[in-house]
């Protein structure tokens, strides 16, 4: 009797497994820049980042696509209220460039979605391109009754329920109900007083 053997196969280098991990405090500068070299440096002015400004992303949920040691793709969700239902938007969702055939944006996609659903969340929201997203369960179905806190284009916003309804009667502005970012001390020198 012959034994099966599994083929080899030769890894290259363009084919080296990433991780995906939680988001670390020394991910920080990585994340920044890629996210400037992904939407620009003018990428803080967009209208979704009104969602994000001055806030923490939903516990658990900022998650970091490792390569090589090297940090090489992100993505965050953040709680909002949508006309009044309570919901997460998700982004942004960035690849570094060099990487973006390897499925790291649809690994990122799928493992934040399913930590979302695991955490009990009902419903998720982003502003993205319904083709790439509606692979995940995204579409515009739930949204029209929703605003952003500026321009937006009307068939990029998308939503996903993991509970059916959880958008029902969903109408309105989205606006963030996440837990603040903690304000970092200034710790300045004492200073001498003069007598």
């Amino acid at each position: 009797m012959t034994a099966f053997r599994k083929p080899q196969i030769a890894l290259t280098s363009k084919a080296a497994p990433f991780a995906i991990r939680a988001e670390r405090a020394a991910d920080v500068a990585a994340r920044e820049a890629l996210l400037d070299a992904s939407f620009g440096e003018n990428r803080h002015g967009r209208t979704c980042q009104r969602l994000r400004d001055g806030r923490a992303p939903a516990a658990g949920l900022a998650l970091s696509a490792v390569r090589e040691g090297t940090l090489v793709g992100t993505v965050r969700l953040w709680h909002v209220s949508a006309g009044g239902r309570p919901a997460l938007v998700l982004g942004p969702l960035a690849v570094d460039p060099a990487c973006r055939e390897l499925g790291i944006g649809a690994a990122l996609m799928q493992q934040a979605l399913a930590a979302a659903r695991a955490r009990g969340h009902a419903a998720v929201i982003l502003l993205g391109d319904a083709p790439y997203y509606a692979r995940f369960g995204f579409s515009a179905e739930r949204t029209g009754a929703l605003m952003l806190p500026g321009p937006f284009e009307r068939d990029r916003l998308l939503a996903i329920e993991f509970q059916t309804g959880a958008l029902d009667r969903a109408e309105g502005m989205i606006v963030p109900t996440g837990a603040a970012l903690a304000k970092r001390r200034v710790v300045r020198p004492l200073q001498a007083h003069a007598a």
